[in-house]
């Protein structure tokens, strides 16, 4: 039997800003690190020309910038799948594949929604069979 502090930290989960504003910060930080990652990757383009010095700011510059745009892009993207995804289940109240794909299509079509609506569909298809075969990959829901 569950304690009751048990219990009362299972339904601060269970709410839907809790799950996503969580989600979010997840993926910032994911995304920072990925950012410090691959921006360490990128050489600069005059590289024979520039010192030592200049190269090593050059590459600290990128890899702000890469960590910086990355974490902002993964923490957008972890709070409006997490959010879409939490909603779903209430609103269905069912714990299935479906709700990943609506999840999956509402952050597909919002994190492309920039470029217009035929992009917008686009990435809300592409995303949402992503999620599906991560589900699936996963095997979540059994």
């Amino acid at each position: 039997m569950p304690t009751i502090e048990e219990v009362r930290a299972q339904d601060v989960w269970n709410n839907c800003a809790v799950r996503s504003v969580a989600s979010g910060v997840m993926g910032g930080g994911l995304g920072l690190f990925m950012g410090l990652f691959l921006g360490a990757l990128d050489n600069p383009i005059m590289q024979d020309e520039m010192t030592g010095r200049q190269q090593f700011i050059y590459t600290a510059k990128q890899m702000g910038r890469r960590s910086w745009s990355s974490c902002k892009a993964f923490a957008i993207m972890g709070l409006v799948f997490s959010a879409a995804e939490c909603v779903t289940e209430k609103a269905r109240a069912k714990h299935d594949t479906t709700n990943t794909v609506v999840a999956g299509c509402v952050t597909g079509g919002t994190m492309s929604a920039k470029g217009g609506p035929k992009a917008a569909c686009v990435g809300c298809a592409g995303f949402a069979a992503f999620s599906v075969l991560i589900e699936k990959f996963l095997d979540r829901h059994t």
